[in-house]
């Protein structure tokens, strides 16, 4: 794990790269790294985010500056310029149902081809999907999510990236911590190692490769 500043690790994201964002509507999104990834106006963005947020917060920002060619998420309804963006074709968007999303960054980051689920069997969710039969019941083979980066926010890391998170914040963050080729990390505070109990440690540090010094 090695500490950075925000600046030297956005430098590391070149364009067209894919990145899942952690966050929930702006809750435990890493606002520094999007605030970065708009200064230094990275584009062709493939990502793997819950949502698009609102306009001006979270990945919207990212929106707004038109860097988005691809989403993969659960939903667009609260950003009204994504859901342009997707009508005029600027932007591809794949929406997922939300348990097919997260299980899918799972199997990615447990090296797991995909996963079974019967979540959209015989509606349009099923059309060009593999469709597997077990004891009689038919499942939909959805595949596994993985990305270039993980961008993911912390309550608490300590000086080799373990990370401790709080409360609805830790939302879709461990899993994408696990299923990327770089993990970059901002935290509310960095502590000593040792400040965070052993059991309260969320994602280990071998994980993150990253970490945004604060300051």
């Amino acid at each position: 794990m090695k500490s950075v500043s925000v600046e030297e690790a956005v430098a590391l994201i070149p364009n067209g790269a894919s990145i899942m964002v952690g966050g929930f509507m702006g809750i435990g999104t890493p606002e520094r790294l999007l605030d970065e990834l708009v200064r230094q106006k990275k584009s062709d963005i493939s990502l793997i985010c819950n949502d698009a947020c609102r306009p001006g917060m979270g990945v919207g920002k990212l929106f707004d500056g038109g860097q988005v060619s691809r989403m993969i998420g659960t939903h667009i309804g609260l950003n009204p310029k994504a859901q342009q963006q997707m009508l005029g074709k600027q932007v591809d968007i794949s929406l997922v149902p939300q348990g097919t999303f997260v299980e899918r960054i799972r199997a990615g980051g447990c090296g797991l081809g995909g996963v079974l689920t019967p979540t959209g069997v015989g509606t349009l969710v099923e059309e060009g999907k593999q469709k597997i039969d077990v004891n009689g019941k038919t499942y939909l083979l959805e595949t596994a999510l993985r990305a270039d980066f993980a961008l993911v926010h912390t309550f608490l890391a300590d000086y080799v990236g373990n990370l401790s998170y709080a409360l609805t914040a830790r939302n879709f963050n461990p899993v994408m911590a696990m299923a990327a080729d770089t993990v970059i990390v901002t935290a509310e505070h960095i502590v000593p190692v040792g400040v965070i109990a052993p059991d309260h440690v969320v994602t280990p540090g071998p994980l993150v490769d990253y970490l945004v010094a604060n300051g």
